[in-house]
């Protein structure tokens, strides 16, 4: 959770100060969440983060290297400097790159599911992060569907941050809970305060688990507030105070160390410590970053990386006297 959360301050400033292109988002407030995703999956399973899932990714094993060279460009990143900074993955260990945040991601985890089914592959899962307003689109709806027709091991995890970048709730849905929809479905639902590391950890690992053995997927709906604006363009002026005074306005990390205090599990020089830890680490790895190179856009090729090897195989020759618009294709 210290180690995402610093990553992202040091993301933010370095967005401040124009070294970086695009938006910046950060999931300050979301760390107990996402870390409880990604220290409950395990090798072979399936994550699609949602764009404020920097602890959670971290916890399920990216390499803190990957979101800096993604963020800064650099050609030696997972995308090789092509594209967003939030749509970076490892297909191969089971990070899915960002379509969109909207709904969309639920359908791809599906499609990689299903596929395992038709294989026979058991004993994997899918987990798609979402934040509410996404489940106000209609992927959200049709991949949900599909999921529990279908009977895939899929956990939708919901981060119910109050606003749709700035709709509120009351203005997005009208049911109590978001986790009700999930009758609508014939799935199980279930409601969790996403300020409590204790609760969220406990949740997803039995989440995740009963999807795993009993292929049926699941709906986590976790409540909290995001502690910043929806990315750092944003000022988050319209997040009414009385939602920052409230219990789901606390800050998960703080939270967190005051547990680790009151029952003796660490000092608060250890926690100090672990703070200090991480900043050196991030900030070693941004001073390497920053000194490798950009992609040159006069050598690149920009093939898409995952059909290259299409592009080597169905190259088209050059023909001498060959009729417009004829191919040879092989």
């Amino acid at each position: 959770m210290v180690l995402g959360r610093v990553l992202d301050e040091k993301l933010a400033s370095l967005y401040r100060a124009g070294k970086i292109y695009g938006g910046c988002y950060l999931g300050r407030g979301q760390e107990a969440l996402s870390v409880a995703i990604g220290l409950n999956l395990k090798k072979g399973d399936v994550f699609a983060p949602l764009i404020r899932d920097t602890a959670g990714r971290l916890a399920f094993g990216e390499p803190i290297h990957d979101a800096v060279r993604t963020y800064l460009g650099s050609v030696l990143g997972p995308m090789r400097g092509r594209d967003g900074n939030v749509h970076r993955g490892r297909i191969h260990e089971g990070i899915i790159p960002m379509i969109s945040h909207l709904g969309a991601m639920i359908a791809v985890v599906n499609g990689i599911l299903f596929a395992r089914k038709l294989k026979g592959i058991t004993g994997t899962v899918g987990v798609a992060s979402i934040g509410d307003g996404g489940t106000s689109t209609g992927a959200f709806h049709e991949a949900l569907n599909q999921a529990s027709v279908e009977k895939l091991p899929l956990v939708v995890v919901v981060a119910n941050n109050q606003y749709a970048y700035s709709t509120p709730n009351s203005r997005q849905f009208a049911c109590r809970s978001l986790a009700d929809r999930a009758i609508g479905y014939g799935i199980s639902g279930y409601e969790i305060n996403g300020t409590d590391l204790e609760s969220c950890l406990d949740v997803l690992k039995q989440t995740i688990e009963e999807a795993r053995l009993t292929s049926t997927p699941k709906l986590v709906v976790a409540n909290l507030l995001r502690l910043c604006g929806h990315g750092e363009h944003d000022d988050a002026s319209y997040i009414d105070p009385k939602i920052k005074d409230s219990p789901i306005g606390r800050d998960c990390i703080r939270i967190a160390e005051e547990r680790l205090l009151q029952r003796g599990w660490a000092s608060q020089q250890e926690i100090t410590m672990i703070w200090e830890e991480a900043k050196v680490t991030v900030d070693r790895v941004v001073a390497e970053v920053q000194s490798e190179p950009a992609p040159d856009p006069y050598a690149e090729d920009w093939c898409a990386l995952k059909t290259k090897h299409l592009a080597d195989i169905y190259c088209i020759p050059e023909v001498p006297d060959r009729p417009e618009g004829v191919l040879d294709l092989p």
